[in-house]
């Protein structure tokens, strides 16, 4: 990175059926200092999340089906890179990633990536200062925050929070990534584990509650088991 470069952060979102979110979204990512490029990654969504996008000027790339959100993460990161070598840039971007369901609020979302920029942070954490009723039992949560302290001695306030901004080198050296959900849990104790500094940032982010249906405790069903797969290897 250059000290002068205006355009040194790329956001990268992974959407599955977001339509009704993810134009707002995106526009607000794209007028934050810093970013360049927004890249939104459609996981199979089965409404019109990719066109919504584009139309907010977001570069989309879309996944045939659903493969989950540590892939979307991967697919959006590899555009980013081919988009900096097109470019010929002399230092990739800063990833900067994003939840679809933000809305307006993604507009907050710029001191998550001050600490990358500044250098002193190889990955930032959100913390929302205001948060949701979950239609949980934070277990998922629990489970996480747990398995993390047991693994690096630090507990995050929020350890399964997406919204982070990385590195380029912090994100290779997290590759492969921890499959579907479990995806923030391994990134931030493989990241501790190599040594890599790891900071957390409040924010005046907020996105969609879950619910307590059916599919919202299916959705918390399939975080549990990702959760659990990626602290089963990372013992």
């Amino acid at each position: 990175m250059s000290a002068g470069s205006l355009d040194d952060v790329a956001v990268v979102i992974p959407a599955r059926n977001e339509a009704d979110r993810i134009h707002a979204t995106v526009t607000a990512a794209t007028g934050l200092a810093r970013v360049g490029l927004v890249v939104v990654v459609d996981d199979g969504s089965a409404d019109a999340t990719g066109a919504a996008a584009r139309r907010a000027g977001a570069i989309v790339i879309r996944h045939g089906r659903n493969r989950g959100k540590a892939a979307a993460m991967q697919t959006g990161a590899n555009a980013v890179s081919l988009v900096d070598q097109r470019e010929r840039r002399e230092h990739p971007r800063h990833l900067l990633f994003l939840d679809a369901d933000l809305a307006e609020s993604a507009a907050q979302a710029g001191p998550l990536a001050d600490p990358v920029i500044a250098g002193t942070a190889d990955m930032t954490i959100a913390v929302f200062a205001t948060t949701v009723k979950l239609g949980g039992l934070g277990l998922v949560v629990g489970l996480s925050g747990a398995g993390i302290r047991r693994a690096v001695g630090w507990r995050p306030a929020q350890p399964l929070n997406g919204q982070r901004c990385l590195t380029r080198a912090a994100f290779e050296a997290a590759r492969p990534l921890a499959p579907g959900w479990g995806v923030e849990t391994a990134l931030t104790i493989d990241l501790l584990r190599q040594g890599f500094r790891v900071t957390e940032v409040e924010v005046e982010l907020a996105h969609r509650a879950t619910g307590t249906g059916l599919r919202a405790q299916l959705h918390r069903a399939h975080q549990l088991a990702d959760v659990a797969r990626a602290l089963a290897v990372r013992p």
